[in-house]
Order: C-alpha cells, then structure tokens, then sequence
C-alpha cells in the first residue's frame, strides 16, 4: 500500500506541474527551454532528500493512522501544497470541483445566499460587505458589517475567500449554517440560510437630486461592462448631468471587465498595462469615443485590484474626483491556467500600471478627497444615503455647493 501511495502520489504532483508547463509553453512560445527548465524545477523540488521523507510518512500514515483516506484527497493536498509553498497568497491551485465553483462565480448566477463578501488579507477576517435585496441574506436577518466566524464547522479565517465561498454556495434547497458576530449590538448569532438560485447585478444605478446619477459597482464580472452601458444609457435618457460610481469594497474580478468599462468612460489612450516576468508588456487602449460628465469615484481600503486599476486611470485621464479612502494595494494580475484533469492554477504573472506608470501594489491609490467613512443613521435600520457621508461629500461636490 505504501508504493501505491507513493506512486500515486508522485503521479499527481507529476501532472499538475506537467500540465503548468504545457501551459507555460503556449503562452511563452519557447518550449525546449521551458521543458528543460520544467524538469530541472520537478528534480529540485522531489530531490532525494523529499523523496525520502515522503516514504517515511507514508510508511507511519499506513502503519499507524486508525482511518480510512482517499489517496486522490491526499493527492489534491500535496498539489495544493506546492502551490502555497510558493508564499503568494494570491497563487491557488483549484480542484475540478473548486474551479467549477469559480467559474460559476464570475457569471454573477449560482446557488447561494444573496451576499457580498470582503477579506482582510491580513487577519482574514471575512465580513458582509452587501445584502442583497430579496434574496435568502436579507429573509433570515444577516446585516452589512456582519463578521463570518463560522461556515458549517470551517473557520471562516482559516481559507482564503474564493475556497470559502465554494463552501457557503451548494446545492439548491440545502442550507448553510453561518456563526457570525454583530459588532453594533456585540451579539454572537447563528443563521440556517437556505440556498437559492440567486442571480444577482454587478452594477446598481438610480438617478439622485440635480441629476445626478449614482451608479455602484459591486464587483467585476463578465457582465459588468453591459450592465454598466445600459444604466448609464437608462440615466442619460432621465437626464443625467453628472454621475458618481462607487467602488468602495468592491475586492476586483476580472481584468476584461474593467477596461471594457474604461473604454466606455475615457478618451483615446492607455488605461492600464501589464509587464510579467520577462519584460513583456501588454498595453490595454481606450478608443476615440467616451463619455464627459463631471464625475465622483468613491474608493475605500477595499476597493481593490480591478477596482484600483478603474481608480487610477480616472485619476491619470483627471477624469474625476476621487474620494473616500486610499484604496486596498493589489497591483499584480493573476492568470488562470486550465490543467489536464479539470483542476487549475491561479498563479500570478504579472505587475500592472496605471497610465502614467504608477505601480500602486503595496501601496494604493490615495484619494483626491480623503474623509472616513461615517454613516449617521440608525444602525439597526437599512442604509440609506443621506447618512453616509462620503456619498453626501460627492453629491455637494457635484451639486457645486
């Protein structure tokens, strides 16, 4: 049992890095060099000295461990392994199932619970950022600035947010069971939130007073840009003559989505650009046509990635007023990797820029105008916007008062 363990083993540490390699092949078009490097990187990695300690694991797991395991879970562990070694909390190796389960999520429909997530990348807190109307959230009573302490019996700061969220999603009719903590009434409670077919919007818009247009982006989907088009055409048809977009805690998505949305927006020019490892750069364009309303950006620490990357080409094309907060810092892209058996790699590739050159990772994008969020209203009641006063700030500014 402990060769089959063994050679299993190795297997599937063999294919995960193979299949990486077969990729890295397509996307840098030296595959002599890159299989030659690959093997040398496998012999470095199993030397004799890991080879060895696996035997000698294996050979007490099999000897002394009282249950039953699947060598495919260990198998899965041991790639997942790997990949974590490497130190970047933003590099991921996927199981077919978790990778299903990230697909679904950037097409905005799933079976799930109604809301919107955020991770402290430091404490990995993890805190409702938005319940969304109508949906399961709102019906059993979680509330925004909930904090997830449990999902199940998984601690909700032991996994990175993505994984967690495959955890809270499930089948439709089946319920997940939520700890969470309320820090405005100090309370510990417990929710069964039932899972629905929930398909909610990226995008949100409705028309304020003097015409201003307020338009909240909650994260960057495939079908965000569309979204985005349609509101901001169904409020220019009301009379827009102004708009505010919030990006605050919106944690990023996909990079298509928000230059699609800056194409949209701006002039002719550069809206971001990428250089990986190698010196590659690959520049992403505006064309000629845009839109030219005065406007508002809201930024907080959680806005971030995708949403910095919208932040700081408004900020470079003075396109707009930033307010708010200095923004969370990821200024690196990650690529998706498709691998032989249904599973992927989430690895990261690249830094990107701002249109002027500006690398914000690590720092973040400060705002035009700073001020802390305050919210004014009842804390036991819905948000409403006359109380926030970031929003109020940019209402004023726009209205020129």
């Amino acid at each position: 049992m402990s060769k089959k363990f063994l050679g299993g083993l190795f297997c599937g540490l063999f294919a995960g890095l193979i299949a990486t390699g077969a990729t890295g092949v397509g996307v840098y078009s030296f595959c002599t060099q890159r299989a030659q490097h690959n093997q040398q990187a496998i012999s470095e990695v199993l030397d004799e000295k890991t080879v060895s300690k696996l035997s000698e694991l294996t050979s007490y797991i099999n000897a002394y461990y009282m249950d039953e395991y699947d060598i495919s879970d260990v198998q899965e562990s041991l790639l997942a392994g790997y990949v974590s070694g490497l130190g970047d909390k933003y590099t991921v190796y996927y199981t077919p199932e978790e990778y299903e389960d990230l697909q679904i999520s950037t097409t905005g429909t799933y079976y799930g619970i109604g809301a919107g997530l955020q991770q402290n990348a430091d404490t990995m807190q993890v805190t409702v950022s938005k319940v969304y109307s109508g949906t399961p959230s709102e019906e059993v009573g979680l509330k925004e600035n909930d904090i997830i302490l449990y999902v199940d019996d998984i601690d909700a700061t032991s996994m990175e947010l993505t994984l967690l969220v495959q955890k809270i999603r499930g089948e439709e009719g089946t319920t997940v069971h939520l700890q969470v903590y309320r820090p405005s009434t100090n309370e510990t409670l417990d929710f069964d939130v039932p899972r629905r077919n929930v398909s909610l919007p990226s995008v949100e818009g409705q028309m304020l007073d003097n015409n201003i247009g307020y338009i909240a982006i909650g994260e960057w989907q495939r079908t965000t840009s569309d979204q985005f088009k349609k509101i901001v055409e169904e409020l220019a048809g009301e009379g827009m003559e102004s708009m505010i977009i919030d990006v605050r805690s919106n944690p990023g998505g996909l990079l298509s989505s928000v230059v699609n949305v800056l194409d949209y927006i701006l002039p002719e020019g550069t809206v971001v650009y990428t250089e990986d490892k190698y010196g590659n750069r690959e520049t992403y364009t505006s064309d000629k046509s845009c839109l030219n309303y005065p406007m508002a950006v809201l930024i907080n620490g959680n806005s971030a990635s995708a949403s910095e990357i919208f932040a700081g080409a408004i900020r470079d094309y003075e396109y707009g007023t930033l307010i708010g907060t200095t923004t969370y810092g990821k200024g690196i892209v990650q690529s998706i990797f498709n691998l032989t058996g249904g599973d992927a790699l989430k690895v990261t590739t690249a830094k990107y820029f701002t249109p002027n050159g500006n690398y914000i990772h690590g720092v973040g994008i400060d705002p035009d105008i700073s001020l802390e969020y305050e919210y004014s209203g009842p804390a036991d009641e819905p948000y409403q916007m006359q109380y926030d006063n970031q929003l109020q700030k940019a209402i004023e500014l726009l209205s020129g008062e």
